[in-house]
């Protein structure tokens, strides 16, 4: 697949994000189950099977058995802290964890107490993992690829500068009256410095007909995402 057919497929891919969402939305306001809030728009579920399909896809090309990937059943993962976790997409090969991703997204118009959960859940869930390994709870295999991708819709209000409360002490420069688009992108490359996970990417989509689709750094593209991917499922193939 080239870097230019990858562009493609992942817009289509994000632009399927939006327009299930709004499907849902759609079939919950005429049958009356709107959920609280807008969280009618997320609870079908389904937003990233296109996003999902595509990395499957990738990962057949580059040699793996499709039998081997797994994105709807059979994705729980032992932990440390817990007895298990679900996980959006497993590589399981000849009886090795090859690969592990998380697939999540965040969308308005409440981004403040959703961010603090999203970081407490990606940084949760990578200890947590990396902590089985070390433990021997995920077999005696060479280290998994760990991959994290995070969908940030884009719109005014994750540009803005947002106050920080410092009763005490001042928060870290990085987060300074950044706004929330800034505010992920110190996280998501934090995740990468501190090794929680192996490859990052960062996305920012508006939510129209005709998305736009945008990475604000270069370190978190998914174009590196998916060759540090391949490098580590290559990795594992040449040693099998």
């Amino acid at each position: 697949m080239t870097t230019s057919d990858l562009t493609t497929r992942f817009c289509h891919a994000i632009q399927v994000f939006w327009d299930t969402r709004r499907e849902q939305q759609r079939k919950q306001a005429i049958t009356g189950r709107v959920d609280a809030g807008m969280r009618g728009a997320v609870t079908g579920g389904a937003q990233m099977a296109a996003l999902e399909l595509l990395v499957v896809e990738i990962l057949r090309q580059v040699g793996l058995r499709e039998l081997d990937i797994r994105t709807k059943r059979e994705l729980e993962l032992p932990g440390y802290y817990r007895p298990e976790k679900k996980w959006d997409l497993l590589v399981i090969a000849q009886g090795t964890l090859v690969c592990a991703i998380e697939f999540k997204s965040q969308v308005g118009p409440s981004f403040g107490n959703n961010f603090n959960n999203r970081v407490e859940e990606a940084i949760g869930s990578a200890l947590d993992l990396w902590t089985a390994y070390r433990e021997g709870l995920l077999g005696m295999h060479p280290r998994p690829f760990l991959g994290y991708f995070f969908l940030l819709e884009d719109c005014d209000k994750v540009h803005r500068p947002v106050r920080n409360e410092e009763p005490y002490f001042q928060v870290d420069p990085a987060f300074k009256n950044a706004s929330y688009a800034k505010r992920y992108e110190a996280f998501c490359r934090r995740l990468l410095r501190e090794r929680l996970y192996d490859a990052v990417c960062l996305t920012l989509a508006t939510n129209e007909l005709n998305t736009r689709v945008s990475h604000p750094a270069a370190d978190l593209t998914f174009e590196r995402f998916i060759l540090e991917l391949q490098a580590s499922v290559m990795r594992f193939l040449a040693g099998h």
